[in-house]
C-alpha cells in the first residue's frame, strides 16, 4: 500500500513537471499554453491549424491550444492570475484589460513586438492596448456595427439605400424606420440585452464621449448633448413611433434573426460578424444588404473593443510567447483569422486584401467603415466592468423600455456611475 502511494505521488510530480503552463520540458522543449476565444466553427479551425503549422516548424517551442469562453472570460481569467494559472498567451478584448493591466498581471510588450507588427497596426488600434504608458495586448481584429436589411422591404418601401459615401443620419434613420413599419411589422429590432457597449460606440457619431479624464488624469461621467442622440433614437422608436419592437430590447442578436428573416423586421444593428449566421440560417431566397451604421455631427466614426492577445506577466517564456503572436499575425495569417470570424483586421497589409473587398455578403461595406473605427470610449476606464454592469446596464434598459425618462438616466450615470469609478481611482 505505502509503496503505490508513493509510486502514485512520484507519477503525479512527474506530470506536473513536465505539463506546466509555460514550463519546459526535460527534453528542453519550452511549451506555452494559448487560450483562444474562437467560437465560430470557421475561426475555430483557422485557429487551430495555425497553431498546428507554428508546431509543426517551431519543434522546441510548442503551443497548446486551450479553448476559452467569452461568456464567462474576465471572471475565469482573474482567478487564474489570483492563483498562479494562468495562460501563457490570452485572447481577450481591449475593453477587458485596463484592469489586469493596472493589477500587473500581464506583461508591458513594450520592446518585445517586432517592428513589421508594431508598423502594420495603425496608432489608433495601439491606443485600445496602452496603459500606464505601457502596451498590454495586440488588437488584430475588430468589429464594426453594421445595418443588416431585408432587401425587398427597401426596395417595396422606395426608401433611400445608404452608402458609406452617403450613410443616413440619425434623423433620416428614425424618419426611414418609421417608413417601414406598420400592419404589424416594426422598421427596425434592437437586440439590447447587452446595452452599453451598442450604445456607446455608436454614439461617438454623434460626439459623444460620456468618460472625460482630467488633467490629474482621473475619469468622470458626464453625459452630454452629443451622447443622447443614440439613445434618445431608440427610445423615441421603442416609445413614441412604434418604429422599433420593444420585445428584442432583452435579446441578443441571434434571436432576432428568426423575426428578421420572416419579415417581422426590415432591419436589426448588429456586429459585422453576424453575418455568418445570416449565411447560415437564411431561408432560401431570402434577400438581405449590410448598410452602414447611421452618422451624427462626428459622421460614421464609432468606437470599437478590438480583439487582442497578450502575454501573461508570470509567463517565463515572453520572448516565445511574442514570436508566436509574431506569426499568428502575419498578414496572410490575419486575413484568415479574419475571415474565419467573419471580421476585420487591425493590420493595414491584411485589411488591403481582396478577399475582404468584395461585395459578397458586405465585406466591401465594412472594409470601408475601417478608418472610421476608434477606440471605444470605456476603453482606458478603470472599473468599467462593474460600471457597466451595476450601473450603465440596468439604466439603459429602463430607459429603452420607458419606465424612466432621460433626466433620470442621465442622473444614474453620473452620479451612480461616478461614485463606482471614484473606488478605482483612489
Amino acid at each position: 500500500m505505502r509503496t503505490r502511494i508513493l509510486v502514485t505521488l512520484l507519477a503525479v510530480t512527474l506530470l506536473l513537471a513536465g505539463c506546466s503552463a509555460g514550463g519546459t520540458r526535460d527534453d528542453g522543449r519550452i511549451t506555452l499554453r494559448f487560450q483562444s476565444l474562437a467560437w465560430q466553427q470557421e475561426s475555430v479551425e483557422a485557429t487551430r491549424e495555425l497553431v498546428a503549422e507554428w508546431n509543426a516548424t517551431h519543434p522546441d517551442v510548442r503551443v497548446e491550444y486551450v479553448q476559452g469562453s467569452w461568456d464567462s472570460v474576465h471572471d475565469q481569467l482573474l482567478t487564474s492570475f489570483e492563483g498562479g494559472e494562468a495562460p501563457d498567451i490570452i485572447h481577450d478584448a481591449s475593453d477587458d484589460l485596463a484592469d489586469f493591466a493596472y493589477g500587473g498581471y500581464l506583461a508591458d510588450l513594450t520592446g518585445l513586438l517586432p517592428e513589421r507588427l508594431e508598423a502594420d497596426i495603425p496608432e489608433r488600434s495601439w491606443e485600445t492596448v496602452t496603459f500606464k504608458d505601457g502596451i498590454y495586448g495586440v488588437p488584430f481584429l475588430q468589429e464594426p456595427r453594421v445595418l443588416i436589411a431585408n432587401t425587398t422591404r427597401l426596395k417595396e418601401s422606395g426608401v433611400r439605400v445608404p452608402t458609406p459615401e452617403h450613410p443616413w443620419s440619425w434623423e433620416e434613420f428614425r424618419r426611414v424606420t418609421k417608413q417601414l413599419s406598420g400592419d404589424g411589422r416594426y422598421g427596425v429590432a434592437w437586440p439590447l440585452k447587452e446595452p452599453v457597449s451598442a450604445t456607446l460606440n455608436l454614439s461617438l457619431s454623434a460626439g459623444g464621449r460620456l468618460f472625460h479624464r482630467g488633467a490629474d488624469g482621473r475619469v468622470t461621467v458626464r453625459f452630454e448633448e452629443g451622447d443622447e442622440v443614440v439613445p434618445r433614437t431608440v427610445h423615441q422608436q421603442v416609445n413614441t413611433d412604434r418604429s422599433a419592437s420593444p420585445t428584442t430590447l432583452g435579446s441578443g442578436g441571434s434571436d432576432t434573426l428568426p423575426g428578421f428573416f420572416a419579415g417581422t423586421y426590415a432591419m436589426v444593428p448588429l456586429g459585422f460578424s453576424y453575418r455568418q449566421q445570416i449565411v447560415q440560417q437564411a431561408p432560401e431566397g431570402f434577400d438581405w444588404q449590410v448598410l452602414p451604421a447611421p452618422a451624427g455631427a462626428d459622421g460614421l466614426t464609432q468606437g470599437v473593443s478590438p480583439q487582442t492577445l497578450s502575454v501573461a506577466e508570470d509567463c517565463p517564456h515572453k520572448k516565445e510567447a511574442v514570436a508566436f503572436l509574431d506569426f499568428l499575425l502575419e498578414p496572410e495569417n490575419m486575413v484568415r483569422l479574419a475571415l474565419g470570424d467573419w471580421m476585420l483586421p487591425t493590420g493595414r497589409t491584411a485589411l488591403a486584401d481582396p478577399a475582404l473587398h468584395t461585395a459578397e455578403h458586405g465585406w466591401a461595406t465594412g472594409t470601408a467603415l475601417a478608418a472610421r473605427l476608434r477606440p471605444a470610449p470605456a476603453q482606458t476606464v478603470r472599473g468599467y466592468p462593474e460600471w457597466k454592469d451595476k450601473v450603465a446596464t440596468p439604466a439603459l434598459q429602463e430607459y429603452y423600455s420607458g419606465a424612466i425618462g432621460l433626466d433620470d438616466l442621465r442622473k444614474r450615470l453620473e452620479e451612480d456611475g461616478n461614485l463606482v469609478l471614484a473606488r478605482y481611482q483612489r
